[in-house]
Parts: C-alpha cells; structure tokens; sequence
C-alpha cells in the first residue's frame, strides 16, 4: 500500500488483461493454485484463531515479495469473506487482478503515481462495509521492506486492527529478479507462518515512531532467511 497522496497529473485507465492473454492468465493462474495447495503451512492455535476472526474487518499486512502465497492464506483461513487489495494500476497490476480474481480476491486500482487518494477512499469504503483489507506496505515499486505509511493511514481512518503476517520458509525457494525478489517456494515445501494484531490505537501518534514500530514487528514475524 503506497502513500496516499493525491495525483496531480490526469488520471489515465487502469490497464486490463484481454483476448489471448485471459487464456494464459488462466491457464497459469490454475498451476500456481494447484502449486500453492501442495505447501505445507504450520500455524499455531493462536495465530490460527487470530487469521480466522472474522466478527470485524481487518487489515491484512504483507510484504510485497509473500504475495504468492498471501493469496493462499486468505484462501485457507478467511475464504468466503470479501477481501479487497489495492493493486497498482499498471500492466503487470493487471496480471495480479486476474489472479487474484481467481482466488476471491478483489481489487481495487490505484497506486502513488496516480488515484492514490480515491484508491485509498475506497479501500475505507470496504472496510466500513464490513470487507477485509488487503495492505502491501513496500509496494508497489518499493524499497522492499520498506514500510510506507499508506497502510498505517488507511487503517487509522478505517479504525481496523492491523493484522500483521509473516511467513518464513523451509526448504528451497525461487527468488525473481524484481525489485522485491519475489519469493515462490518450491512445490511440498513448509512454511512458517505468524500473525499478530496491533491496534493503531496501540501504536505511537507520532507517524515515523509508529511506522518504524510495525517495520520492527514485521522483520521480526518474517525473519531474516528472506
């Protein structure tokens, strides 16, 4: 989730998959399903208990480079909820919309190029309809591991616990040569995934104080391996 700033510059169309490229999008959105069912997930009860609460609406917060298998995760433990992620307006955005489409996830266009202000309205507008959120806070361009306050922003508006997720993997992973190294771990292999809830209310006034105190709470869940 990036800052949410207004654009200044007009806003152009959100790209779109179309024609033959739906065709390929469905065909490799189906194998990384199928790839992403085969790894193992070892949760403990409480994290577990906390992913699955679904009396309130959350904020779901990850790093960009565990998308692949964030996806997975809402599939698992909060499938049949509306969740709504932001998702960059570029092409490549439009290859994650339709894959997200594919695992129930909706996604709203917008990054801090441009409708990062309508992006981010909309994005409250779901959660006080009752709808998770989806929040990226490096993305969509990064640094990586690098918390931008977008996220911190639309929770605080939003008044939504931030649930924070990390998730650690055991055994040999491929690495893209993104700007977020873009972790998809290899087929029957385990990961290690952790959550904790903080409340922005639980977090310092102070911006910088309380983005610095979720960037420490989110290394410290995810690791240092990736």
């Amino acid at each position: 989730m990036s800052a949410a700033d207004e654009s200044t510059s007009p806003r152009p169309a959100a790209e779109a998959i179309v024609g033959r490229q739906r065709i390929l999008l469905w065909l490799l959105g189906s194998l990384l399903k199928v790839w992403a069912r085969t790894l193992r997930i070892e949760i403990a009860d409480a994290d577990r208990a906390a992913l699955g609460r679904r009396d309130i609406p959350i904020s779901l917060v990850i790093w960009h480079n565990r998308l692949f298998m964030g996806a997975e995760c809402v599939r698992r433990y909060r499938g049949g909820k509306p969740f709504h992620g932001l998702i960059s307006a570029s092409k490549d955005g439009a290859w994650l919309v339709g894959f997200f489409q594919m695992m129930g996830i909706r996604a709203i266009r917008g990054s801090s190029s441009w409708g990062a202000r309508e992006a981010a309205n909309a994005m409250i507008e779901a959660s006080r309809q009752g709808n998770d959120l989806g929040i990226t806070p490096d993305g969509p361009r990064g640094p990586c591991y690098e918390f931008k306050p977008g996220g911190l922003i639309i929770a605080r508006r939003a008044h939504t616990p931030l649930l924070l997720v990390g998730m650690e993997f055991d055994g040999p992973v491929k690495q893209l040569r993104s700007w977020d190294r873009f972790i998809i771990p290899c087929p029957f292999s385990r990961m290690v995934l952790r959550c904790r809830q903080v409340l922005p209310s639980e977090l310092p006034k102070d911006r910088q104080a309380a983005i610095d105190e979720l960037t420490r709470q989110m290394t410290e869940l995810n690791g240092t391996r990736h």
